[in-house]
């Protein structure tokens, strides 16, 4: 099993002792209960981050930590993007889960029109932070260092802009009366930018699909089966993934 993970806002320079205490510090003595002479992992979530070796165990919170060096981890490349459109209930906990734990590097909310689900005010607020923080945990949990960025919630133009600007860009759409390609065939940069789009459970529009196309954006298909909008994004990726070598 490997080090746990546990997130500070800023890691010292150079080998130290530090003091892991607040929430990461409960769940760290109280949730884990992890003694002395055992290995942890601490991170920023944005590629900085530090083995070390737990010294002490205070109280409830405070887990005192013998660092080693500093490490930066470069970002990964080519880098992949999935725009998820917006779920019902929690399903959009769930795809953000599981995109994290196969290895996505950003995350876009998008509004579709034929989203159910709509973020608006308030409730749009708490919607989003619950995203981010799925993300970070599911980052700690598959002992990720270099979170996935979850954007604000986007508007189709919006997606069509960064469709545009992508080296790669994919729409995942199934519809027979619709030409797609297969994804598992599709040519990949070997660096740079790849943009996956996952619509809603109603699909794409007809609209949306001109505007990503005109934006330079193909469809693309998985296989013959038809997968719910929450596990889509996470197929795709690890198909992705795979065959541009970051799963070699």
């Amino acid at each position: 099993m490997t080090a746990p993970v546990f997130v500070v806002g800023e890691l010292p320079a150079g080998r130290s002792e530090f003091v892991l205490d607040g929430p990461e510090g409960r769940h760290a003595v109280s949730v884990k209960r992890l003694r002395p002479g055992e290995a942890v992992v601490l991170t920023d979530g944005a590629g900085r981050w530090a083995q070390g070796e737990v010294v002490a165990a205070e109280g409830k919170d405070r887990l005192v930590v013998a660092l080693k060096d500093v490490v930066e981890e470069p970002a990964e490349s080519p880098r992949i993007t999935v725009v998820q459109a917006l779920p019902k209930g929690d399903r959009g906990e769930l795809a953000v889960e599981t995109m994290t734990e196969t290895g996505v590097d950003a995350i876009v909310p998008w509004a579709a029109s034929r989203c159910v689900t709509q973020w608006k005010g308030e409730r749009g607020l708490k919607a989003l932070a619950k995203w981010r923080a799925t993300a970070r945990e599911a980052g700690k949990q598959s002992r990720r260092v270099r979170f996935p960025e979850v954007a604000d919630a986007a508007t189709t133009r919006q997606v069509a802009e960064l469709l545009a600007r992508a080296d790669f860009a994919a729409v995942l759409h199934e519809d027979r009366d619709y030409g797609s390609e297969p994804l598992a065939t599709a040519p990949l940069p070997a660096e740079g930018d790849i943009v996956l789009v996952v619509g809603p459970e109603g699909g794409v529009s007809p609209e949306e699909l001109a505007l990503f196309e005109e934006a330079g954006a193909k469809a693309y298909r998985l296989g013959r089966s038809v997968l719910r909008t929450s596990t889509a994004g996470t197929a795709a990726a690890a198909l992705i993934l795979g065959r541009t070598g970051r799963w070699s």
